[in-house]
């Protein structure tokens, strides 16, 4: 069985917001597509609006979640917000027949009804998370399970949190890593990069 992974970008521009108009089914939504192998969400989400509306963007906020598992085998998408920083607006035949820029009081009637409650969760400001992956490896022995280390643990004779920090030693030293350059994040989340 596979779930599905995709991602939904809401990219505000003075005040509005890009929407494309889906060729399979003329319908206006989201740019956005599946998460493809190898692939950070984040990387998708900018990949997406790339191939779908010709703009590079910088991602701003992470909004949520939203699942769908009763579609097939489950479907789980992450919805991001956006600005763009460069590129033209253009078609892609085969996926978009249509862009436009409408004022959020004015949205189309015949938008995706699922993309309705994303754009407002948007636009109201909801998530405020950053994208990140965090390098670096399990501390423990995959091949352990939680028990294991738990038993390790109590048998080592350091308190729980001197465990765990033995153990994250060798992963502390490496930061976390922006998953798409241009991420905003919060000031003191990493160090100035000179």
């Amino acid at each position: 069985m596979s779930i599905a992974l995709g991602v939904n970008v809401a990219i505000l521009h003075q005040g509005r917001l890009l929407l494309t108009r889906r060729e399979d089914f003329e319908v206006w939504c989201l740019p956005g597509g599946a998460v493809d192998p190898n692939e950070s969400i984040a990387q998708a989400a900018v990949r997406e609006v790339w191939e779908e509306t010709g703009l590079e963007v910088v991602l701003t906020r992470l909004v949520g979640l939203y699942s769908r598992p009763a579609w097939h085998d489950g479907h789980h998408n992450a919805l991001f917000v956006a600005r763009p920083i460069g590129g033209e607006l253009r078609l892609c035949p085969g996926e978009t027949i249509e862009l436009a820029y409408f004022h959020p009081a004015q949205l189309p009637g015949d938008l995706l009804p699922w993309h309705r409650r994303q754009i407002a969760d948007a636009l109201a400001g909801y998530g405020g998370s950053v994208v990140v992956t965090e390098a670096g490896e399990w501390p423990f022995d995959p091949a352990l399970s939680r028990q294991e280390i738990y038993a390790l643990r109590d048998r080592s004779g350091l308190s729980r949190r001197a465990f765990l920090a033995r153990h994250l030693e060798r992963t502390a030293e490496i930061p976390p890593q922006v998953d798409v350059p241009g991420v905003v994040l919060p000031d003191g989340l990493l160090p100035e990069q000179e």
